[in-house]
């Protein structure tokens, strides 16, 4: 993994503070996000593992959720979400953040762990693998 924890913080802390707009990057469109939170959590394994041969994990994840209203991207998450699919892809999602009075642009890259969906919208469960300033 390579995330810049420095640049994480910020953008946690800017992210609670701020309404940022999230974009998610799939098969050459682009979806908006909404309801956007990042949160330093513990993940079930007791030492960091490889998950079933196909990626690793470690003892806590940054976990990012977010929301999406247009349910046409539901057919493109099928095969990237982790979990029996070994063919998983990262998901990109880029976000503007204001840091020192300087505008930064951010590539969020992250792994779909779950999503729901409800007649108006999908809701995405991810963790971040990789962040960095474009």
């Amino acid at each position: 993994m390579s995330i810049n924890q420095d640049l994480l913080e910020i953008l946690m802390n800017f992210n609670k503070k701020n309404s940022s707009e999230y974009k998610l990057y799939l098969q050459n469109k682009i979806y908006s996000m909404t309801n956007v939170s990042i949160t330093n959590s513990p993940i079930p394994v007791n030492e960091p593992t490889t998950r079933g041969g196909v990626y690793f994990s470690d003892k806590f994840a940054y976990k990012m959720n977010g929301m999406i209203k247009d349910l046409s991207v539901i057919p493109l998450l099928t095969k990237k979400m982790l979990g029996p699919n070994t063919e998983f892809a990262e998901l990109k999602i880029t976000t503007q953040i204001e840091s020192d009075g300087k505008s930064l642009n951010l590539e969020i890259f992250t792994n779909l762990t779950n999503s729901v969906q409800t007649p108006n919208s999908i809701e995405l469960s991810m963790i971040i693998v990789k962040l960095e300033s474009a």
